[in-house]
């Protein structure tokens, strides 16, 4: 359905959510006041028994006791604390109620539990009235907002058909900025933005915090699928009991970012699916299986099993719920996790050792319900000295509920077979982002085969597409020639030294042929399941630890750094296939870049061999050389007894984690790569990671595990996908990957690796082209100015976005300005059609959209334009003036030559014109002024004074008389005042100001006091013809001054005769 207004959607909506399980009743253009008594009229209705109200009505003074706490709580963080923490406490000061005056009682506010039950009401607002925050903005109204039991929790911003989401959220963002949000509406938990086919939801962040849009979210159904369709939302997201669960049960406050959360679609699906499994439990049954969610690393696993033991402790339904890490470092990190995630009547306890372990596991205390522990303490259980078989049968009379994390590795020793054996009528959940399948079974098991059916699923497929996290560009770096490893194994296979020997000899000249042209470089495998081996299969592993492999491993890296790292910005993972070649790449990469900032981590107590003086000597040197060196750098004191004090320091320095959470702005503290065996490969997370080169081969689970340590979000400019570059067996690797993308990506592959260079370019070109073709169709050429129509306006901006993210993978993969053409493949190239001084003029025109200069006029409100706000920020100084000033001069001397032809000339004046196009649109007005001017003989340039220096100069003289115009129309006759008038108007003007901060200091209240009353009085009557108020006239007043700031001066408009 498409709708043409914004008034005739909310209606439809509105109707819809009727149906939905939302009041008949509607709420038409309410003030906070009238919704604080709407409130007051539910709270009353909801607890007028003796032992609360006493049926005697809240009074005014009352509620506002409440505003008041809500105040203080202030963040939507602590409200959602004060929300569902069920009651609110006022003392009494009605005098009515005789048995309470004076005294506190407290009140039920919201119980997430009564679902369209009990005293729940569930009410729609229309059009809410907000209070001005200050007097230069104008009246505020939103859309839709949802009440529960009389509290705004759901505020909703929607758009016509054709109008960008994006205008919905940037109106939300606008009045939170604004400070509509606070008192009574600083209870709004969630923002929703709709257009008809288009929604997304995020937590208010509140007054301080910021908007994110990285985390803002589609709703999708079980399968993944989004919905976007309205009525989809309506029924699926916004509806009854939907929406109360939402703000009961869906809702996170994270205490240790201090913000208010809210989970995606997928994490309600499997957080529900568990919780529906332990409440179906039949606890009679033993050896049951629960099963497992399938949940893409980087996609919030932590918090959905912690809303998945919170749900089943507030449910009642297990006695225990335990939380299995396996490793006791990342234990304490999702220890910490869940603590911060838990509310304030909720305890997360923490297991010391196993004896504290057992003692929590018998109480029966409900502060004891949720525990973190590793899978290594639970596996000790049965060893405990002192423990009585009496004390196991206490424990196994409680209803426990295990949800193992990172279920693809833990759960195939025999720790679990002994926990299990000791737990019997426990139930198991398993969270794991790469479940063990048929394909790459252990120990002849699976993942479904430990836990039970998959729950949910959310493939890295999913998880790319929806882009909650990166794709993977992945590189086979060769740093040998195929060509010389065949011939080397067709020698070795046809048992000769030279190919003169092949070929005196007929049957090793068949063997030789063979292997040179028959074999593929990796093995696969046949139909029947036989394997076949490639040539790969015939090298020793020695082939890779030799000098020359290694030198091209460290070459490239060095080669790539810079553009990789983003100039160090981003940090790299270095995976090697053992401790010896982990620390000779140590010191090949010291001594080759000294100033790049390298570490190495592996586990000290491996030993890779039987000789004491070729493994263990030297893991012992190395470690030793290792730690000193970081030491030095970093000012640290570990010690090969605190190696894991060293590691944890390693893992929050290159997380940016505490203590070294502002290390950006640090460069010197950071690691640029941490070289390592298989450590952090699994379970270490960090959007500042953006490279893995890996000299190592793996297979299946491990692969998606390695890579995805890349693909946490940052800002998308900057860090579009996770870049791999590999190049042990690089064939082997690359058959490897693929079978891992076909098991792991849930049947969704599209999408999972990103285009390269080449086809990069070529989709730059497509697009390029078509911007061409919207400017030439629209007659403009060399991108001058923007078209006049608003609908090819808002296509360029549409296009002209997608060009950018092209643009920055490109960038990332090598692209520079000054080469434009690239090795498309053996034969071919590709060149892109722009340089970057055109493609600085498109920017240049993109700013335009949003500032209003340009052809299409208007401003940011009316467009329906999708502008990208880092994009509008792109350094535009860099357009090539020495082109434009050159073409001037060359005009100058023909015009000075009487005797020009005027063919010449004005092909001279077209060029000149043409460098226009990197002006803009104010830019290019007073350049064809200050033309006109030299033509006529008004101006006569001076010599060395550059063409943009007239045109800035022309454009500041203008203003200058804009603002003595204004200030002449406005200021008293005092000279004194209007020098005064005009400095304080200038100065705000320079500021940069916008509406939000133009009063800051009371600058703009102290303006406004230099105007002369009656002037403005005589100034606006003889304007419009009337006369006026006092009221009118400041309005007025108001509304110019600010207009004028803002858009940065204009011409005053006279009375009509003048």
């Amino acid at each position: 359905m498409t709708f043409t207004s914004e008034a005739a959607f909310e209606t439809a909506l509105i109707n819809e959510l009727k149906n939905k399980g939302w009041e008949e009743k509607v709420l038409k253009n309410p003030t906070e006041a009238d919704l604080l008594q709407n409130w007051a009229n539910i709270l009353f209705q909801n607890n007028r028994d003796i032992d609360r109200l006493n049926d005697v009505p809240l009074t005014d003074s009352e509620m506002q006791q409440i505003v008041e706490q809500i105040r203080e709580l202030k963040t939507p963080l602590k409200l959602n604390g004060f929300i569902n923490g069920k009651s609110v406490a006022i003392t009494r000061d009605n005098p009515n109620d005789t048995l309470h005056f004076g005294k506190e009682v407290s009140l039920k506010i919201y119980d997430r539990l009564e679902i369209a039950a009990g005293q729940s009401r569930y009410q729609i607002v229309q059009q809410p009235r907000f209070a001005k925050t200050s007097h230069i903005l104008n009246d505020r109204r939103g859309d839709v907002m949802l009440l529960i039991n009389g509290m705004p929790l759901i505020h909703i911003e929607l758009k016509r058909s054709g109008v960008p989401v994006s205008h919905a959220y940037n109106q939300i963002e606008k009045y939170s900025a604004e400070g509509v949000f606070t008192g009574l509406f600083a209870l709004v938990q969630v923002f929703v933005a709709m257009e008809p086919s288009q929604m997304v939801y995020f937590a208010n962040p509140g007054m301080d915090g910021k908007f994110n849009k990285d985390f803002y979210f589609h709703w999708a159904d079980f399968d993944n699928e989004p919905i976007n369709d309205w009525k989809g939302i309506a029924s699926r997201f916004l509806s009854i009991p939907m929406a109360h669960q939402l703000i009961g049960f869906y809702t996170v406050a994270d205490g240790a970012d201090g913000v208010l959360k809210v989970m995606r679609s997928y994490q309600y699906y499997a957080a529900n699916a568990i919780s529906d499994k332990v409440s179906k439990t039949n606890w009679a049954d033993k050896d049951r299986l629960g099963g497992y969610i399938w949940h893409t690393t980087g996609s919030g696993k932590t918090m959905t099993s912690f809303k998945s033991a919170q749900l089943i402790a507030h449910s009642k339904d297990a006695d225990k719920v335990i939380f299995l890490m396996d490793r006791i470092e990342l234990g304490v990190q999702s220890l910490q996790e869940y603590q911060n995630f838990a509310a304030e009547d909720e305890s997360v306890q923490a297991t010391e050792n196993t004896g504290v372990l057992i003692a929590k596991l018998k109480s029966t205390d409900p502060a004891n319900t949720l525990i973190v522990t590793s899978i290594q303490k639970m596996s000790n259980i049965k060893e405990e000295a002192g423990l009585q078989s009496h004390d196991i049968a206490l424990m196994n009379n409680q209803r426990m509920v295990f949800i193992v994390d990172e279920a693809h590795r833990s759960t195939f020793g025999d720790m679990l077979i002994t926990i299990k054996a000791t737990f019997p009528s426990a139930v198991f959940f398993g969270f794991t982002g790469t479940p063990i399948q048929e394909e790459n079974q252990k120990k002849h098991n699976t993942t479904a085969s430990v836990f039970g059916n998959e729950l949910h699923r959310y493939s890295i497929a999913d998880g790319i597409r929806d882009k909650n996290v990166l794709g993977f560009d992945p590189y086979k770096v060769m740093t040998y020639k195929d060509k010389e490893l065949r011939k080397a194994v067709a020698l070795l296979k046809a048992k000769a030294n030279t190919e003169s020997e092949v070929f005196a000899d007929p049957q090793k000249k068949e063997i030789y042929n063979h292997y040179m042209t028959k074999v593929d470089m990796a093995g696969h495998v046949e139909p029947d399941g036989k394997y076949v081996k490639g040539i790969e299969d015939e090298l020793p592993n020695t082939q890779y630890t030799r000098d020359e492999h290694q030198k091209k491993v460290v070459e490239d890296i060095l080669i790539n750094w810079i553009s990789l790292s983003q100039n160090s910005k981003f940090h790299a993972i270095f995976a090697t296939s053992s401790i010896h070649e982990a620390i000779q790449y140590y010191r090949r990469l010291k001594q080759a870049a000294p100033s790049l900032k390298v570490t190495a981590l592996f586990d000290p107590n491996i030993d890779e061999g039987s000789s004491y003086i070729s493994t263990t000597a030297f893991k012992q040197a190395g470690l030793v050389e290792i730690i000193e060196d970081y030491n030095a750098r970093y000012g640290q004191d570990y010690t090969l007894a605190t190696h894991a004090k060293f590691k944890k320091d390693i893992a929050a320095r290159l997380a940016h984690k505490k203590p070294y959470l502002r290390i950006d702005s640090t460069p010197e503290k950071q690691i640029d790569l941490l070289i390592v065996v298989d450590q952090m490969l699994t379970g270490f997370d960090s959007k500042w990671l953006n490279t893995l080169y890996m000299d190592k081969v793996l297979r299946y689970e491990n692969i998606i595990q390695a890579f995805s340590r890349t693909n946490r979000l940052y800002k998308e400019s900057e860090k579009p996908f996770g870049t791999i570059r590999y190049y042990r067996y690089p064939h082997t690797m690359e058959n490897n990957i693929n079978d891992a993308v076909e098991l792991y990506s849930g049947n969704k592959a599209v999408g999972l690796f990103v285009d390269k260079l080449p086809a990069n370019l070529e989709k730059m070109n497509t697009i390029y082209n078509e911007i061409a073709e919207l400017f030439s169709n629209a007659g403009i050429h060399n991108f001058e100015k923007l078209p006049t129509e608003i609908s090819v306006c808002a296509q360029f901006a549409k296009l002209f976005t997608k060009f950018n993210k092209y643009l920055e993978a490109v960038k990332i993969q090598g692209f520079t300005w000054n080469k434009l053409t690239y090795k498309k493949n053996k034969s071919d190239n590709i060149t892109l059609l722009l340089d970057e001084n055109t493609y600085l003029v498109m920017v240049l025109r993109y700013k335009e959209l949003s500032t209003g200069s340009g052809g299409g006029g208007g401003r940011i409100d009316d467009v329906p334009f999708e502008i990208s706000g880092h994009l509008t920020e792109i350094d535009t100084g860099k357009i090539d003036a020495d082109y434009m000033n050159s073409r001037f001069e060359k005009y100058l001397k023909t015009f000075e030559q009487n005797d020009a032809n005027h063919a010449y000339m004005q092909k001279i004046l077209d060029e000149l014109h043409k460098s226009f196009a990197s002006l803009t649109q104010e830019e290019q007005k007073f350049a064809n002024i200050f033309l006109h001017d030299v033509q006529r003989g008004d101006v006569k340039p001076e010599k060395g004074k550059t063409f943009r220096e007239y045109v800035t100069e022309y454009i500041a003289n203008a203003k200058n008389e804009q603002i003595i115009e204004l200030v002449n129309a406005l200021g008293s006759s005092d000279g004194t005042n209007i020098t005064a008038f005009n400095i304080r108007l200038t100065r705000i003007m320079n500021a940069g100001v916008t509406v939000a901060n133009m009063n800051e200091f009371g600058r703009f209240d102290e303006l406004k006091s230099f105007v002369d009353k009656d002037k403005a009085k005589a100034y606006f009557e003889h304007l419009e013809g009337v006369s006026l108020s006092p009221f009118k006239i400041n309005m007025k007043i108001d509304a110019l001054l600010q207009e004028f700031i803002l858009s940065g001066g204009f011409d005053l408009e006279k009375p009509s005769g003048v």
